[in-house]
């Protein structure tokens, strides 16, 4: 049977327009349907625009900083409207750079959503289009849990648009998210109080790192309460709200933030008109190609729920391009030893095992730690310290993990990466000279290890 299309993406976001491109580069014709702001999560309600919140939250430090270094300046102002009016233009370019990408590639673009009819049909718009193979890149979305009053709460999505700056927030979640808005919020000047259920935020990450990230959080003045649950909110006459917690105490907020990680889009996509599937945590169900149980349907990023990246996103969509129209340079997808960075502050970066992840997988692992005060804040007030990590196989002398707490964690870690995915075993380390003086080098300097089994 014809088909209009070779590929028809539904979605967007960073997977599916990379998908596209690279389609469309091998020759294939391309449809892609995204009703929303190109770019996806990462462009619009995500990396970005969380960067630049970051960024702007940063310069609290720099301002106070900057007076020990002989800088004598007014008090500063921060102007709430005013970054997000800057940050709102920034996004708006980016949504045109996707748009002239697409255009440039040749991919159609329809600005409808979209829905599976069948295998090889998708309806955007009231057009019916017939597709050789389809791409499913819908993303993901905040959730937010059924509790009494969680509908006078926002999530990261509404947080970008806020029209004032809250005076106090609260900010309930453990993970990536919820730490980089508690940042964000205190270091732009708000009374930030984190909520999480568990006895320590970021699950996952290194013990270490979680445990050295709480002192710095706490040093800098945010309110940290673990084994913490919101049970009921309730909005007052003033327009601020009362969490009833699981301790049974109370606490008043003028904004809460719930960042209780993310879960598919995949409502009206029109599964049940094919033989794709979801699996028991509501993802959509992929083998190793990315492919679904339809033969002609695939799905890529955060709905597939694997590593929810936009790296990540971006090669699953560059791999399924090249299995479909350009099978002679298809690689295996390779998920691990994916770095990734925490843009709290101070940042996290980290790549490989952690040291519990090392011992659960039976290596006998040596450690490499160093904390330390960083030379740029030894002329200030500050008591914040940086943290390093090297988790070592004793067996091997083959460097299985780096975790990193400091300022510009993300850009160091990004290189030790290469490293790891060498093969780097920790004699390398070793033998490579520093760059002095900076913190990075410390990497190659730690000689002291503890043993762990």
């Amino acid at each position: 049977m014809s088909h209009d299309v070779d590929l028809f993406v539904i979605g967007g976001g960073s997977g599916g327009v990379r998908a596209a491109r690279v389609a469309a580069g091998f020759g294939a014709r391309v449809a892609l349907a995204e009703s929303r702001d190109l770019g996806g999560t990462c462009v619009n309600l995500g990396c970005v625009p969380k960067k630049m919140l970051v960024y702007g939250a940063s310069y609290a430090d720099d301002f106070e900083h900057a007076r020990h270094y002989g800088w004598s300046t007014a008090e500063p102002q921060f102007d709430w409207p005013s970054l997000l009016r800057n940050k709102n233009r920034e996004i708006a370019r980016l949504n045109q750079v996707y748009a002239r990408l697409l255009a440039d590639s040749a991919v159609r673009l329809i600005r409808q959503p979209a829905r599976l009819i069948d295998a090889h049909t998708v309806e955007a718009g009231g057009e019916r289009v017939r597709a050789a193979h389809i791409l499913i890149a819908t993303g993901g979305r905040p959730y937010v849990p059924d509790i009494p009053g969680s509908e006078y709460a926002i999530t990261s999505d509404q947080a970008f648009h806020l029209p004032q700056m809250p005076r106090r927030i609260v900010v309930a979640g453990g993970g990536y998210i919820a730490v980089e808005f508690a940042s964000i919020f205190h270091g732009l000047g708000a009374a930030v109080t984190q909520l999480y259920r568990g006895d320590l935020f970021l699950r996952g990450f290194d013990g270490g790192l979680r445990t050295h990230l709480r002192e710095q959080l706490s040093l800098r003045g945010l309110d940290l309460r673990f084994k913490s649950a919101i049970k009921q909110i309730v909005r007052l006459d003033d327009g601020s709200l009362e969490l009833s917690l699981s301790d049974h105490s109370k606490l008043q907020t003028d904004c809460l933030l719930f960042a209780k990680g993310r879960r598919p889009v995949v409502d009206d996509l029109g599964l049940a008109n094919t033989r794709a599937a979801l699996d028991t945590r509501g993802y959509i169900a992929v083998d190793e190609h990315c492919r679904t149980a339809e033969p002609s349907i695939f799905a890529v990023g955060d709905v597939i729920g694997r590593v929810q990246l936009t790296p990540v996103a971006l090669a699953e969509g560059t791999a399924v391009a090249r299995l479909l129209f350009r099978p002679d340079t298809v690689r295996p997808l390779d998920y691990s030893l994916i770095p990734t960075a925490v843009f709290s502050l101070p940042n996290i970066g980290t790549v490989g095992l952690s040291e519990e992840q090392a011992i659960e997988r039976h290596h006998r692992i040596r450690i490499y730690e160093s904390r330390f005060r960083p030379l740029k804040l030894t002329l200030t007030d500050s008591s914040e310290n940086t943290f390093l990590k090297l988790v070592v196989d004793a067996d091997s002398d083959r460097v299985l993990g780096a975790h990193m707490v400091g300022p510009d964690a993300g850009e160091i870690i990004q290189g030790l990466a290469v490293a790891l995915k060498a093969g780097a075993t920790k004699q390398v380390f070793d033998d490579t000279i520093g760059v002095h003086p900076t913190t990075a080098e410390e990497f190659v300097t730690m000689r002291t290890a503890r043993v762990a089994v």
